[in-house]
C-alpha cells in the first residue's frame, strides 16, 4: 500500500469493543453474528474501522452457493464501518487487508455479503473490490421488519423481546404497530483463493451477473434486468 494507506494495520479486537462501536456508529445501530472482529488502526493505534465476519445465519445459505461447500468454509461480512475522516478508498483497502488475514489464519473459501436497498445501497464497495454479483432473487421468501413503539426490529429481535410476531398480539402491545415488507437484497460472493476460483464459479447455483447500478429491481415481483 502506498501514500495515505501505508500506515494502517489490522488485528483482531475484543468482540465487546467491536459491539459497542458498531451499535454506536454503524448505520444499522445493531449487532450481528460475529466469528471474527477485525479492527483497522492507524500509526498511532487509533481504531479507525471494524469489519465483522460471522457464519451465515440462514441454514441453507451455504448450500445455496454450491453443494460442494461446507458450513465451516463460508463466512458472511455482516458489518463494515470506517470513521468518516479516513482517506478516500480506505474502505476497499481495509477489506483487502481482511482478505489477506482470512487467507493466513482460517480455512475459509468463500465470503458472502448482502447490500441492503432499504438503506439505499447497491454494493459499491463490493463492486470496487471485485466481488461476484449474484442478483437479488436468491431469497425466495418475502422478508418483513416490524415497527413497534417506534422501533424497527428484525423478526428474531421481536420474538426475543415480545415472544411473538403475531400481528394481533403485537397490536395489543402497540396500537400503531405495523409490518414492513423488505426489499430484495443484492447478494455478493468473494472467493478467497485464486486456485479455487474457477472450480467454485463453475459450480455456483446462481450464475454471476453484471453489477447493478440502482435498486429498481429490488421490489418483490420485479426481475433483474442485467445490462
Amino acid at each position: 500500500m502506498t501514500g495515505l494507506m501505508k500506515n494502517y494495520h489490522i488485528s483482531i479486537i475484543d468482540k465487546e469493543v467491536a459491539k459497542a462501536t458498531i451499535i454506536k456508529n454503524h448505520y444499522s445501530h445493531k449487532w450481528t453474528s460475529c466469528r471474527y472482529s477485525i479492527g483497522l488502526f492507524n500509526d498511532i493505534d487509533e481504531l479507525c474501522g471494524i469489519a465483522i465476519y460471522g457464519f451465515p445465519i440462514g441454514r441453507q445459505t451455504v448450500k445455496s452457493i454450491t453443494v460442494d461447500l461446507e458450513n465451516n468454509e463460508v463466512l458472511e461480512l455482516t458489518r463494515l464501518w470506517l470513521r468518516d475522516e479516513e482517506p478516500k478508498n480506505s474502505e476497499s483497502h481495509f477489506i483487502a487487508m481482511t482478505f489477506d488475514w482470512l487467507r493466513q489464519h482460517t480455512s475459509i473459501k468463500v465470503l458472502i455479503s448482502y447490500s441492503d436497498p432499504m438503506a439505499g445501497h447497491v454494493g459499491v464497495i463490493y463492486q470496487a473490490t471485485n466481488w461476484i454479483y449474484q442478483g437479488n432473487n436468491t431469497m425466495l421468501i418475502k422478508g418483513y421488519l416490524h415497527q413497534i413503539n417506534g422501533e424497527i426490529m428484525h423478526p428474531r429481535s421481536v420474538v426475543a423481546k415480545f415472544g411473538t410476531i403475531n400481528t394481533v398480539e403485537l397490536l395489543k402491545i402497540d396500537p400503531n404497530y405495523r409490518r414492513i415488507e423488505t426489499k430484495k437484497k443484492h447478494r455478493y460472493l468473494y472467493i478467497l483463493h485464486k486456485k479455487q476460483r474457477k472450480n467454485i464459479i463453475n459450480k455456483l447455483k446462481h450464475a454471476p451477473l453484471p453489477y447493478p447500478k440502482d435498486n429498481n429491481s429490488c421490489n418483490w415481483g420485479s426481475a433483474w434486468q442485467g445490462t
